[in-house]
């Protein structure tokens, strides 16, 4: 595994899991922290949702979709302030694997 990918410790997605919405339908969600963790990659690495290393964090249009649909629920302004509420130095450093 490289140092370049980026990962959320099971610590920091604990804190963030009781936030994650409940309310899907269909097929079952795929590993949500890796998902995450996959669309911080893409984020924090400026790079394009195709970049993503599908064997790391799945399929690249699973990461833009999700960002996209919890973008347009407000998802993400509430994890992340569930981190930094629970501890200011766990949003500022994200576990790299």
């Amino acid at each position: 595994m490289s140092k370049h990918f980026f990962w959320l410790t099971k610590d920091q997605f604990a804190k963030i899991k009781p936030r994650l919405p409940t309310d899907t339908r269909g097929v079952a969600r795929v590993d949500d922290r890796g998902v995450i963790s996959g669309i911080i990659h893409v984020l924090k690495s400026g790079g394009r949702w195709t970049d993503a290393p599908r064997d790391q964090y799945g399929p690249h249009k699973t990461l833009y979709n999700r960002f996209v649909r919890w973008a347009e629920k407000g998802m993400w302004s509430g994890l992340f302030e569930a981190l930094a509420a629970a501890d200011g130095r766990q949003c500022s450093g994200l576990h790299r694997r």
